[in-house]
């Protein structure tokens, strides 16, 4: 299920990041959901949304809302083989926030998986040199503050499976399309005065005109996406998730050679071979 949710990730960023304007598709995007989100609103559990359930979805709506904002800046400002590495290299900050915070424990072999997986994004993004010029790069900043927000939502998103797993849910779709549903609209909410401000309403328009296809397919992929991530988040620890979920830059390298016309170096396909070792530890030894 993560393995796919990887391939289907790193699909919808080739095209976002094609897409002659990035800020539009993305929130494009995000409001094709909502549209679905208020098909279905009528047949959503809506009344297990209260406490700290409804606190946690009120979370994920704002981190995945300024995320969308966020990877638009960056593939505005860099290259899908600089951004997309940096952004998905998550497993360096989520086991430090899920240990103390959801009482998850790794083990040492998958600690060492952890380890694999991050050295071999190192060797992914960088091609094994240490290039502080580039932490100073907008692109490589965006890139960063992605990496933070999407570590935010992945511990947020966690706590909410957790708790819908034990909550009434009397409604006909699955616990995570109903949050996935809800979380995407309302981050569409939060980045549409953005997208409006940068974009204006004409624009948006008038990528939906040309690309409402390809806007329709990416959001429908982005939902399968997530909606495995949440489904196994459900019972799997959120350290191992995020680290095999790494997957999808293994798939994006191979896109961007494919559909980008990118070359990567010896050094960074040597990376890509150890990130699916760190992987093989993490899913034999979780």
């Amino acid at each position: 299920m993560v393995l796919l949710s990887a391939l289907l990730h790193a699909g919808w960023n080739v095209v976002a990041k094609r897409s002659e304007r990035p800020t539009a598709f993305l929130y494009l995007l995000t409001a094709v959901t909502l549209l679905g989100a208020l098909a279905l609103a009528p047949f959503l559990s809506l009344s297990v949304f209260q406490g700290e359930l409804l606190v946690i979805l009120l979370a994920s709506c704002t981190l995945h809302g300024l995320s969308f904002i966020v990877l638009s800046r960056a593939y505005e400002a860099g290259d899908l083989s600089l951004v997309y590495p940096i952004a998905r290299s998550t497993p360096a900050i989520v086991p430090l926030l899920a240990i103390p915070w959801l009482g998850e424990r790794v083990s040492a072999l998958g600690a060492a998986g952890i380890a694999m997986t991050l050295l071999g994004m190192w060797l992914v993004q960088t091609g094994g040199a240490v290039r502080w010029q580039a932490l100073r790069q907008p692109a490589a900043l965006w890139a960063y503050l992605m990496l933070v927000l999407t570590a935010g939502f992945s511990l947020v998103d966690k706590r909410a499976m957790a708790l819908l797993s034990h909550a009434p849910w009397e409604s006909p779709v699955p616990r995570a399309l109903g949050f996935y549903l809800l979380q995407t609209a309302g981050a569409a909410l939060v980045c549409a005065p953005y997208a409006l401000q940068r974009v204006g309403a004409r624009g948006l328009g008038e990528v939906m005109r040309r690309r409402g296809w390809l806007v329709t397919g990416a959001a429908l992929a982005t939902l399968a996406s997530y909606v495995l991530i949440l489904e196994t988040l459900r019972t799997a620890q959120v350290s191992y998730v995020v680290a095999v979920r790494q997957c999808s830059v293994l798939f994006a390298v191979a896109f961007a050679v494919w559909a980008l016309s990118e070359k990567p170096s010896r050094l960074r396909l040597t990376g890509t071979l150890g990130t699916v070792a760190g992987v093989v530890l993490i899913a034999l030894y979780a």
